[in-house]
């Protein structure tokens, strides 16, 4: 009675197999319906309460999930390489094995080598899903392990019913003395497959079942450590073998977002709205980035991106989706969220969030490049510009989960996009001509998406964004985005505003910012020669410091801008105090000084056809006007300044120049230049004069010549303080010395 009953087991057994193995394990099973929950939870070293707490907290949340919508579950536990103590895992395995998770399949994902005590975690689940190379068992790590553990295993293994798993495969993973056979036995329905110890052979020999053929699985001393390439070859331990993430989830066909790791239970969900509105701009980026800085600072798991925009520059664009796609590095959910419009370069940020609500009636798509041309007329941008934008946006789709053929499409109006069936697992997606050609006829051809193709960039409304994958069902406003998204009611979701620092930021960034700093920079060193005050140098230094500091935070200027600057005036300061001469200095440092504040006020490298050219003229043209302006200024300076009472006490006089009552007169030993110019010249009776320097001359400095101290030039070697000269030549208001 007990043989008959052990091998209509084995035949059950056996056909359950057989069953599995047609049909490619699960692929086509009720675990890839489509209204399936997943989620996936990575199983760190060492498996300790609080790593044994994360997982059932994860675990009961998705099964009360489950049983609240009616549908079911999928948990995938990746588990890392590492060591626990036997205690730790055996009970995290007993609560995977429990009825309390009766609507969750449990799913072992093995990426790298789970060796040890770990491996027992993925004999407790229904699947186990191993990478090639992986490898899985010596759960005793080469050790003997303790009879009642090797129990513990084994009733694990018979407990979960994995058609993969057998007691049998299960000690040899514990005991290296064991030997582990596949045996095909001849039953009423055919030949079966068997896993097996060398004992067990030995009683079905007994009972007189016809056995064909014994494969070796493990050898007596070896160790019990299986690679995924060899059970997936053997059909045994590994249900499945994969390569990434996305294609555990694609077997399971699973959501995109479910490989995105589960908040901790308990833990209050800490909610970040960003609104993202009117064009994308290189200040608008800075500021973006800075929102999401700080919010992650603050601990903030989800983060949502109400977009509202018609688009704006590329470059821009896809530096903000890539900074979004990187917050699933920091655990970070981010959802778009679009009310009206997300088009061109919104569209773009739209698609590096992890989820995509839009509202029914609102439009996601066309990111095709465009050009402005004479006249103002637009024109789709070159194939030089189109070429990299689909391949960003088939990153961008791969990264998130979505058909790659659908965002390639928003970009390039003349690519045709069809729906696609998988000819064995009956899952839909979107591919282009192209990608189904070199799918090998893995994918069958249907109908072409009517909104791609015949000269259209691909644009959808909510309802057909959902239908296609590329976002959720419609929402109407943030209550229901609110219950989608798990976001209990009283959780407020108020836009992160602008703090003191993004106020200065985006105004000191205007046009007219720039002019006035400019101006008052440029006023104030002018002033500061006049006054020598101290005090106009700092306000000249101040208002040039806010220009780069704010263009460094409106992401426009760099290093690269500041070093430039300051390389300039130094430069000019070469050529006003130390090696006076042909202007060579002075000329370099106004133009370092000058490219550096263009450079400044932009950004480069834009794939929109002329867009650096507008944006450079606009910024020269202000540039320009701010030194017509300063010029306007000095002029009024020099006409009105001297006359101003107790301001032209202030004044510095130019050598041989009295303060009389009727204002500055020039002493006889000085005579103006020539068309009555306010420049002054020296008298050429100088020459052979003798004095006495009263600083070091570099090779200009001060000398005191007669009764009169006057700046003078060294005619060769530098010259020390104190050192007696004597005037050798006098051009204009230039007066060269030698050392006596």
């Amino acid at each position: 009675m007990r043989v008959a009953s052990r091998q209509t087991d084995l035949l059950a057994v056996g056909l359950l197999f057989s069953v599995a193995t047609v049909f490619g394990g699960f692929e086509s099973s009720v675990y890839g319906a489509n209204d399936t929950l997943g989620q996936f939870v990575t199983v760190t070293s060492p498996v300790d309460d609080v790593m044994s707490g994360r997982v059932t907290n994860v675990a009961l949340e998705l099964q009360k999930r489950a049983e609240r919508e009616d549908r079911d579950a999928v948990l995938v536990l990746e588990l890392t390489p590492g060591s626990s103590r036997f205690g730790q895992v055996r009970d995290l395995a007993q609560f995977l094995s429990s009825t309390k998770l009766s609507r969750v399949r449990t799913v072992a994902w093995i990426p790298g080598n789970v060796l040890g005590h770990n491996a027992i975690l993925a004999l407790a689940c229904h699947d186990i899903v191993m990478h090639p190379d992986a490898e899985l068992g010596d759960i005793g790590r080469g050790e003997p392990m303790d009879p009642d553990e090797q129990q513990f295993v084994t009733g694990l293994v018979n407990k979960q019913h994995n058609v993969m798993l057998s007691p049998a495969l299960a000690m040899g993973m514990m005991d290296r003395d064991a030997t582990v056979l596949k045996v095909d036995i001849e039953g009423v329905n055919g030949n079966e497959s068997k896993v097996v110890t060398r004992k067990e052979l030995d009683r079905l020999s007994d009972t007189g079942v016809a056995i064909r053929n014994v494969h070796p699985i493990k050898e007596p001393g070896a160790v019990g450590r299986f690679s995924g390439r060899h059970a997936s070859a053997g059909h045994f331990l590994a249900t499945q073998t994969r390569e990434t993430r996305q294609e555990v989830a694609d077997l399971y066909q699973l959501e995109s977002e479910s490989m995105r790791e589960a908040v901790v239970s308990g833990e209050k969900p800490k909610v970040a709205l960003i609104e993202v509105h009117d064009m994308i701009e290189p200040i608008l980026e800075a500021f973006l980035e800075r929102q999401i800085d700080r919010a992650v600072a603050n601990g903030v798991n989800t983060i949502i991106f109400e977009i509202d925009s018609p688009g704006g520059f590329l470059i821009t664009s896809e530096n903000l989706a890539f900074k979004i796609a990187e917050l699933e590095t920091d655990n970070v959910r981010s959802v778009a969220y679009i009310r009206r419009e997300a088009i061109s370069g919104a569209a773009i940020i739209a698609m590096g969030c992890d989820e995509i609500y839009m509202h029914a009636d609102a439009s996601i798509g066309d990111a095709g490049p465009i050009e402005m041309r004479e006249g103002g007329q637009f024109e789709r941008a070159p194939e030089k510009i189109l070429s990299p934008l689909r391949v960003t946006m088939g990153k961008l789709a791969e990264r998130k989960g979505r058909p790659p053929a659908l965002l390639m499409a928003m970009a390039d109006r003349k690519m045709e996009v069809f729906e696609v069936t998988h000819k064995d697992n009956g899952r839909v997606t979107y591919m282009t001509d192209h990608q189904i050609q070199e799918s090998n006829g893995d994918w069958i051809k249907g109908p072409m998406v009517p909104e791609s193709g015949e000269d259209l960039l691909l644009t959808f409304n909510g309802h057909r964004a959902h239908d296609v994958g590329l976002a959720k069902a419609p929402v109407d406003g943030f209550d229901m985005l609110k219950d989608r998204l798990g976001i209990a009611p009283e959780v407020k979701l108020i836009p992160q505003g602008r703090t003191w620092i993004d106020t200065m930021v985006f105004l000191l960034n205007t046009s007219g910012a720039m002019f006035l700093l400019c101006v008052m920079g440029i006023i104030c060193i002018y002033l500061e020669l006049h006054f020598s005050t101290g005090l106009l140098g700092i306000l000249s230094a101040l208002c040039f410091s806010l220009f780069f500091w704010s263009r460094f935070l409106g992401g426009t200027a760099g290093w690269l801008e500041i070093v430039l600057f300051v390389l300039g005036l130094a430069f000019i300061a070469l050529e006003i105090f130390v090696i006076p001469g042909f202007g060579v200095f002075g000329v370099s440092g106004g133009l370092l000084v000058f490219a550096s504040l263009i450079m400044a006020s932009q950004t480069f490298g834009n794939l929109e056809s002329n867009a650096d050219m507008t944006s450079m003229s606009r910024s020269v043209g202000t540039l320009g006007a701010s030194i017509v302006a300063v010029i306007a200024v000095a002029a009024a300076l020099n006409r009105f300044l001297p006359n101003i009472p107790i301001l032209n006490q202030m004044i510095l006089s130019p050598p041989g120049v009295d303060d009389g009552e009727d204002g500055p007169r020039l002493r006889p030993e000085f005579t103006l230049a020539s068309g009555g110019a306010t420049a002054l010249t020296h008298d050429p009776a100088l020459v052979g004069t003798s004095g006495i320097t009263t600083s070091m001359l570099r090779p200009a400095g001060k000398a005191r010549i007669g009764d009169q101290y006057l700046d003078v030039v060294s005619n060769g070697p530098f010259i020390k303080s104190g050192q007696d000269v004597e005037v050798v030549e006098v051009v204009g208001n230039r007066v060269v010395v030698k050392a006596v």
